[in-house]
C-alpha cells in the first residue's frame, strides 16, 4: 500500500530498534505523563460539572426558572388572566401560583423562615419539592387544614416533628382592639422535607394557599412560577412575558437571584481548565526534549536522506510524525482511563471513605455530602484537542532543527 515517505519514515522510527535507549525512555515518560495529565483535567472538568449540575438541580428544585408577580405584599391584578398568558407561551411547561410571607416560627426553640402557600396539585408542575418529602405527606396541606411541612433543618432547628406544632408570627400589624398587634396563627406539622441544600432546609416552610391568603387577609396570590422547556432561555422568555402581561406585572428569573453564584461556578471550571492545560503544557516538554534527543541520533539518517533528494519540509514532517504519534497514543490513554474514572469517581470516594473512615464533604458543612461527577463528551473533546495542539507545536522547533541540518556536516565523522 502506498503511503507519504514522511508518514512511512516516521512510523519507521517508531518500530526500530534505536542505539540510545535513553530515547525510548523519555518517549515512554512523555505518554505516561500527557496521558496523567489529560485524566487528571478530564476527571477535574467532570467534577465540576457534577456539582454545577447538583446544584443547579436542587436549587432549581425549589425555586422557579420564572416568575410573575405584582406589586410588594400584594396579590396580582386578575392573576387568572396572567396564568392563561404565561401557559399560552410554547417555552412554558408548567404555572402554579403562590403566596410567600416572611414569618417568625416558635416551637420549641424559635427561627425565621419563609413560608410558601402553594397549590399542591399545581406545585409539582414548576418544583420537586413532592419529592423530596422524607416524613409525613405533601398532599396534607389542604385548604383550612392549617398544616405546615418544613424544611428537615429547619425541623430541627425549632425542634419539632410530624404531629407536633408551631406558631406563625407573620410581622404585619393588623389593627384591634386592643392596638395594632401582629398576626398570629398556629399549624400542625404534617410533613418534613429534604432537598439538599442547606437555604431551603434550614428556611423554608410550605402551607397551603388557601391558608396563606387567609393569613396574609389578601384575596389572590402573590405571584405565579414558572418552569420553562429550557432554563438558559430564561431571559429572553420573561422579556416576551413581561411585554405580553404588560406594566403592572414584574417578571424575574432565577437568573436574577442565583445568576452570581452559577457564574461563579462556571469561572471557576474555566480557571480550573486553564491552570490544568499548563500542567499539559508542561508534560509535552517531556516531548521536546524527546525529539531534540532523536534529532542528534538520527542526524547520519537526515544526512543520508538529504542526498538523497529529501527536501527540509519532507524532513520536518518525518520528525513531526514521531511527536505526534507519541501526543496521540498519550491522548487515547488519557482520554479512556479519564472517562472511566470520572464514571466511577462518586462510587471510588465512598469505597476510600469507608476504608479509611474520613469524610470528604461533611454534610453539616457542605451543600453536597457526596462527589458527583457528570462526563460532558463536550470538555472531553476540548482537552483531546487542546493536548493535541499542544503536542503538535511541540514537534516544530525539533522538526525545524531536523531541517536545517547540513549533510557534509553530519557525515564527516561517519
Amino acid at each position: 500500500m502506498f503511503r507519504p515517505l514522511e508518514l512511512f519514515i516516521g512510523l519507521r522510527y517508531t518500530r526500530a530498534k534505536r542505539r540510545n535507549q535513553f530515547i525510548s525512555f523519555i518517549s515512554s515518560v512523555s505518554i505516561v505523563c500527557i496521558t496523567i495529565s489529560v485524566m487528571a483535567l478530564i476527571t477535574v472538568m467532570s467534577v465540576m460539572n457534577g456539582f454545577d449540575y447538583q446544584l443547579r438541580s436542587r436549587i432549581l428544585g425549589a425555586i422557579s426558572d420564572a416568575t410573575v408577580s405584582g406589586l410588594p405584599g400584594e396579590s396580582v391584578q386578575n392573576w387568572q388572566h396572567a396564568m392563561d398568558v404565561v401557559r399560552a407561551n410554547q417555552h412554558v411547561k408548567g404555572a402554579a401560583p403562590y403566596v410567600e410571607i416572611q414569618s417568625f416560627l416558635q416551637a420549641q426553640r424559635s427561627g425565621g423562615a419563609m413560608v410558601r402557600g402553594i397549590d399542591t396539585a399545581q406545585e409539582p408542575n414548576v418544583s420537586d419539592i413532592n419529592k423530596h418529602i422524607i416524613a409525613g405527606s405533601f398532599d396534607s396541606l389542604t385548604p383550612d387544614s392549617w398544616n405546615i411541612v418544613l424544611g428537615r433543618d429547619l425541623a430541627v432547628q425549632l425542634g419539632v416533628n410530624v404531629g407536633d406544632r408551631v406558631t406563625m408570627v407573620v410581622p404585619e400589624l393588623r389593627a384591634t382592639p386592643m392596638g395594632a398587634v401582629p398576626r398570629i396563627r398556629g399549624f400542625k406539622v404534617s410533613g418534613i422535607f429534604e432537598l439538599g441544600m442547606e437555604e431551603f432546609d434550614s428556611g423554608l416552610g410550605v402551607i397551603n394557599i388557601s391558608d396563606a391568603e387567609k393569613l396574609k387577609s389578601i384575596d389572590g396570590p402573590t405571584g405565579i412560577r414558572l418552569r420553562l422547556d429550557d432554563l438558559y432561555n430564561a431571559g429572553p422568555v420573561a422579556r416576551e412575558l413581561a411585554n405580553n402581561l404588560g406594566q403592572v406585572y414584574e417578571v424575574t428569573t432565577w437568573m436574577d437571584s442565583h445568576a452570581n453564584f452559577f457564574s461563579a461556578i462556571s469561572m471557576e471550571k474555566k480557571v480550573m481548565f486553564i491552570i490544568l492545560s499548563l500542567i499539559i503544557l508542561v508534560a509535552v516538554i517531556n516531548l521536546i526534549s524527546m525529539l531534540m534527543m532523536l534529532v542528534t541520533d538520527k542526524q547520519a539518517d537526515i544526512a543520508i536522506l538529504r542526498t538523497l533528494g529529501s527536501t527540509p519540509r519532507s524532513i520536518m514532517g518525518m520528525f513531526m510524525v514521531q511527536g505526534v504519534l507519541v501526543g496521540v497514543v498519550g491522548i487515547g490513554f488519557g482520554v479512556t482511563l479519564g472517562s472511566l474514572l470520572s464514571w466511577q469517581l462518586p462510587g471510588i470516594v465512598k469505597w476510600i471513605e469507608h476504608v479509611t473512615g474520613v469524610v470528604f464533604l461533611s454534610p453539616d458543612v457542605y451543600y453536597i455530602s457526596e462527589v458527583p461527577s457528570k462526563l460532558d463528551w463536550h470538555d472531553v473533546t476540548w482537552v483531546a484537542l487542546v493536548t493535541f495542539a499542544f503536542s503538535l507545536l511541540a514537534t516544530l522547533y525539533p522538526a525545524w532543527r531536523a531541517s536545517r541540518t547540513q549533510p557534509a556536516q553530519a557525515l564527516r565523522y561517519e
